[in-house]
């Protein structure tokens, strides 16, 4: 995660969220009131399916099934390219 001043964020804009874009990393854009946080469209994208999922009973139940049986070596024989291919 990257920190800017309010100042710097003012004079550097199009740099910032062209960084923020390309590294794929947070920039948090520090005023004296509090701060603000800066992410790519695809992170946000990213962490609102994440949040759905969560919220979805049947697909947390999955997820922390897939998960153990990770953890204890199961191989369930199905990439995630084939489980979510009409995604």
């Amino acid at each position: 995660m990257v920190s800017v001043t309010l100042n710097n964020a003012l004079g550097n804009l199009p740099k910032i969220i062209a960084d923020t874009i390309s590294n794929q990393e947070e920039t948090v854009i520090v005023t004296d009131d509090g701060a603000v946080v800066m992410l790519s469209q695809q992170n946000w994208d990213e962490m609102l399916e994440t949040l759905r999922l969560l919220k979805d009973k049947k697909s947390l139940k999955a997820l922390l099934n897939g998960q153990a049986r990770r953890k204890q070596g199961i191989n369930q024989g199905k990439s995630p390219e084939e489980i979510f291919y009409d995604l």
